[in-house]
């Protein structure tokens, strides 16, 4: 049986300012919540950078949520949005801190800054800052990571920064933050750091230095458990798999996707080309052998890694590519809101049904004209109300050893995904579905190998 892949934009946001960090809430009942981190360097009139000795760096935390009311309704809602120092990371505690959704945010002022998401009785939702605690004087927090991807009750924090230490955060009364731990791990930048979900007295760091190092808290910093150079440049993303022990996933500017089994670091399981340097990697929230990628350069890309997982060492096929964002791809992830069923509400949401923004003259602003040629459908009529996407997206690049199903289990998988890509300042919102194709002559996940490279080089020649 053949399986057609496809991706589907939903809706498509202008941040304003270049965005480079998007994150779904993990809390049940908030699944729907959307928060996205922004990144502006400061220029003059005459385009030099200002205040050259000390840039000013300055951002956004937009938050959203994500409905489905109607074909003439946008899915997506602006909230609110907070002036903050520049974002470099956003993280959920994957459990509630005082029975409340907790937010992490790497600044660009080295701080590490916590929201906690409130709902009122009217289902009114927002942000408000918490705590927040200083990494050192004269450096940008570059990433956070949380100790809770497996549901741990021991709540931590890891961060790492642009004079290459890592910092271990704990949290005390009313969600305060301080420091218990801090050293020097890399030689650059140290662009991310984060726990092993299985083992959280282990963390992992990649840095400029193109190093690849872990730790263990329980001996001390001061010297790594291993050290690995297996990538070629800086090692700038890492995610351990909450659903499979000892596996990680580690990116890199050298354009390769490496899966680790974490007790043997010599050599990993196998290794994946994917182009354009890959900044950002999230495992699936259910599915083990799902891993999404956001490429920089090239896009993001679905990886499947089942048989890698296996032990095959063959690289991981990609499923579906998402091409279109026409800019640098640093922001994906994973939404935990399954699309089989009906869409939440609030978990305070009242009984009467709500306005459609279309209708109500909402701020929610939408990037209408088509953000690459890719796509050229018109997102509003004549009374400037909202359309929704009806195109099919163009066909996904399919690679050689796709399984035949999506899994075990299930005949078919739909998932809500946000992305976002830095100098065109763009959010977008989209759906992934793996479904069976009725016409069984259809090679590939969604299309021929012909035209999988015709639509990716239309896609690059815009760029």
């Amino acid at each position: 049986m053949a399986w057609k892949s496809r991706t589907r934009s939903l809706q498509v946001f202008d941040t304003e300012l270049s965005a480079d960090t998007v994150e779904w809430c993990p809390i049940p009942q908030w699944h729907n919540i959307l928060t996205c981190g922004t990144y502006q360097l400061q220029k003059g009139q005459d385009g030099a950078v200002e205040g050259t000795a000390a840039p000013n760096r300055i951002g956004r935390l937009y938050l959203f949520q994500f409905r489905q009311e109607g074909p003439m309704c946008p899915p997506l809602t602006e909230l609110q949005r907070i002036d903050t120092p520049a974002i470099l990371d956003l993280k959920w505690c994957h459990v509630p801190v005082s029975e409340q959704p907790l937010l992490g945010m790497a600044t660009a002022n080295g701080e590490l800054q916590l929201h906690t998401l409130t709902a009122n009785k009217e289902g009114r939702c927002d942000l408000k800052p918490v705590a927040s605690a200083d990494v050192g004087e004269d450096r940008l927090a570059l990433s956070l990571d949380w100790s809770t991807g497996r549901g741990d009750s021991d709540v931590r924090v890891v961060a790492s920064d642009s004079a290459g230490c890592l910092s271990v955060l704990s949290l005390g009364e009313s969600a305060s933050v301080s420091i218990i731990s801090q050293w020097k791990a890399h030689q650059f930048e140290a662009w991310i750091s984060a726990f092993s979900y299985w083992d959280t007295q282990l963390i992992y760091s990649g840095g400029d230095d193109c190093k690849l190092k872990g730790w263990d808290l329980r001996m001390g910093p001061s010297s790594p458990t291993f050290t690995s150079k297996r990538h070629s440049m800086g090692v700038c993303s890492i995610h351990s798999n909450p659903h499979r022990e000892h596996i990680v996933a580690t990116g890199s500017y050298d354009e390769q996707v490496l899966l680790w089994d974490g007790r043997s670091m010599r050599q990993p399981l196998c290794e994946s080309s994917l182009g354009g340097g890959v900044w950002r990697l999230k495992w699936h929230p259910t599915h083990e052998h799902l891993l999404l990628a956001a490429c920089m350069h090239n896009d993001f890309h679905i990886l499947h890694c089942q048989q890698a997982l296996e032990g095959s060492g063959e690289s991981c096929p990609i499923l579906a590519s998402y091409i279109l964002h026409n800019s640098l791809a640093y922001g994906a992830d994973w939404s935990h809101m399954s699309l089989d069923g009906p869409l939440p509400g609030s978990p305070h949401e009242a009984a009467e049904p709500r306005e459609c923004l279309a209708e109500s003259g909402g701020h929610l602003r939408i990037q209408y004209e088509s953000p690459t040629a890719s796509f050229d459908t018109s997102l509003e009529d004549d009374a400037g109300r909202y359309i929704p996407e009806c195109v099919t997206s163009l066909p996904t690049r399919s690679g050689a050893g796709v399984p035949p199903r999506p899994a075990a289990d299930s005949p078919s998988m739909s998932c809500l995904l946000a992305s976002c890509s830095f100098y065109d300042h763009m959010l977008h919102v989209w759906r992934w579905d793996w479904t069976p194709e009725e016409d069984s002559t259809t090679e590939g996940q969604g299309g021929t190998g012909a035209e999988d490279e015709r639509a990716r080089s239309q896609a690059s020649a815009l760029k």
